[in-house]
């Protein structure tokens, strides 16, 4: 338990915008507390969205250093803010992400008022607020659900804000996947959660008008879904094109909407890629890893912005590889998760 009576100060450059953590406390978890928007993804520390430069002072990690910064960058003095603890005051060089300033994060009940299963092994959940609650989200970001034992598992939510009577999940079964398998195998209608939220910077850059090109892997489907969705909404017409990678076809599990927005507005196009399409798909489209199906088509990034939903490899390999097409990693806005015991999404 953090110790509350110890404060290190924590200075943003160049804003020179302070804030303050408790004792072994995450210099993240310290930043959303006292309401500071730092740019992250998975909190695990494993996509590296919340890099920064330690300019003065000294952090600890726990027993071993995230694997998201390399030798160099740790060499260098990158530090991750999910996993990093303030030893002393620090100064650390890192952009803030404005535009959620003003959202609070609230824990809430819920209730489980629809569950459709969505494909094979994907399952939608609606979840109803209390009538007097209402979640303000931005298009792409996700919420908590506190589980009973005290674990967390994070979803990112699949409706766009101004279509919040529900809060709707998409979550995909893993054999032995401790929540996975109650929503499969447990889960009814009626059942009562808690959720804490919203988090992520996984949201539309509203002051551009580049076109935006959205990389889903699997179920990082859904925070995609609520931002086009947002954009079609609100009139939004800069060039959209959207890549989705699954393994087979079956594995598209919203395949007609993705293929209606492009339908019925002429800035979006839609292109699944499928990595190991099976006999009876009788695909014709395209294959492959999905990032790889991008760089067939764009090979000058220099005046896109990129949106990447998925697998943190997935992530990791579009930024490699798109960087090296003239994308700034700054135009990089991604929600990278892991499937793993201690995972968050």
């Amino acid at each position: 338990m953090a110790d509350k009576n110890v404060s290190r100060k924590i200075v943003i450059s160049p804003e020179n915008h302070p804030f303050h953590s408790h004792e072994d406390e995450a210099i993240l978890d310290a930043a959303l507390r006292e309401g500071v928007q730092l740019p992250y993804g998975c909190r695990g520390g494993t996509c590296g969205a919340c890099k920064a430069q330690l300019l003065e002072g000294e952090i600890i990690y726990g027993e071993t250093e995230p694997e998201a910064l390399t030798d160099k960058e740790i060499n260098t003095g990158w530090i991750l803010c999910c996993q990093a603890r303030a030893e002393t005051d620090l100064v650390i060089k890192i952009r803030e992400v404005s535009e959620t300033k003003e959202i609070p994060i609230k824990t809430l009940p819920s209730r489980v008022m629809h569950m459709e299963q969505l494909s094979h092994d994907v399952m939608g959940l609606w979840l109803k607020l209390p009538s007097t609650e209402r979640l303000q989200f931005l298009a792409g970001q996700y919420i908590d659900i506190l589980m009973k034992d005290g674990k967390e598992r994070s979803f990112s939510l699949a409706n766009a804000p101004h279509d919040d009577e529900y809060l709707q999940l998409q979550v995909r079964y893993y054999d032995g996947g401790y929540f996975s398998e109650i929503v499969f195998n447990e889960m009814k209608e009626k059942t009562l959660l808690r959720i804490k939220g919203p988090f992520g910077n996984f949201f539309l850059r509203e002051d551009s008008d580049r076109p935006a090109v959205f990389v889903a892997g699997g179920t990082g489907f859904a925070p995609v879904k609520g931002i086009i969705e947002h954009m079609i909404a609100k009139g939004d017409k800069r060039p959209v094109s959207l890549y989705w990678g699954v393994r087979a076809k079956r594995d598209l599990y919203m395949d007609d909407l993705a293929r209606s927005w492009a339908e019925e507005h002429g800035n979006i196009e839609y292109i699944p890629v499928l990595s190991e399409p099976m006999k009876e798909d009788n695909w014709q489209g395209k294959t492959g890893f999905v990032h790889d199906a991008i760089l067939e088509d764009i090979r000058d990034f220099s005046e896109i912005d990129v949106y990447a939903s998925g697998p943190p490899i997935m992530v990791e390999s579009v930024h490699k590889s798109f960087t090296q097409y003239g994308l700034p990693e700054e135009r990089l806005y991604s929600d990278a998760f892991e499937f793993a015991a201690t995972s968050k999404k």
